[in-house]
């Protein structure tokens, strides 16, 4: 069984778990109203276990990279949510992907395909998307104000791999540019201190932390 870590005061609940090689955190996000996977990687024995007996309503994908999508297919099977997926890569996610590392994703239909600026609702929450591209083209992170949330917590940003822990994500893969994660990060230095930053991989952290250290490093 694999181990479930819940958020506290967030403007929502939110639980994570750790999963595959490349220890990907896949989100379960709850408002008392609609039920959101993020980035459902691998093993969805595993995250069906954290969603538990409620009902999903979305899948929102971060981007196209086989070690956050390797579960969507059958999440969506099992669930019969609606696949959310930037508009510019969700071709590829709707082909099936598969790494030199021999990891791999099977074609998914996406339902919806988002670009920067939209606004997506699901139960009690609007989630804006703001494209960061760098770590592929379509990288989008999620972005929750407490005010379009039924919670009395702080915000959120789901950040994929665009913003981590004191790192940023990799560049150099295949759709990668570091021009325009440097671009995509002083946009995110745009957003307030106390949103609280849901990465990818690695530990939680805030913008009040990354925007002391990690952005002005890697942003100048």
């Amino acid at each position: 069984m694999a181990r479930f870590h819940k958020v506290k005061d967030l403007c929502v609940d939110v639980m994570f778990s750790i999963l595959g090689p490349i220890a990907t955190n896949v989100y379960v996000i709850d408002d008392g109203e609609g039920v959101i996977v993020v980035d459902p990687a691998c093993r969805p024995d595993a995250i069906m276990q954290m969603v538990g007996d409620r009902t999903v309503d979305a899948i929102f994908v971060t981007h196209r990279h086989e070690d956050h999508i390797g579960a969507l297919a059958d999440m969506r099977r099992l669930t019969g949510a609606k696949v959310y997926a930037p508009a510019i890569e969700a071709n590829v996610i709707e082909a099936g992907v598969e790494s030199k590392f021999g990891l791999s994703a099977a074609a998914c239909p996406v339902d919806v395909r988002y670009h920067d600026g939209d606004v997506l609702k699901v139960g009690k929450t609007s989630w804006k998307v703001i494209h960061t591209p760098g770590h592929t083209e379509g990288s989008s992170c999620f972005y929750l104000k407490a005010e379009d949330a039924p919670g009395a917590g702080l915000p959120v940003l789901v950040s994929g791999d665009t913003l981590f822990c004191s790192s940023i994500g990799r560049t150099d893969f295949e759709g990668g540019n570091m021009k325009q994660m440097r671009q995509s990060l002083r946009r995110l230095g745009q957003l307030p201190d106390d949103v609280v930053v849901l990465p990818g991989h690695n530990m939680l952290t805030t913008m009040k932390a990354e925007k002391r250290t990690t952005i002005p490093y890697y942003a100048g």
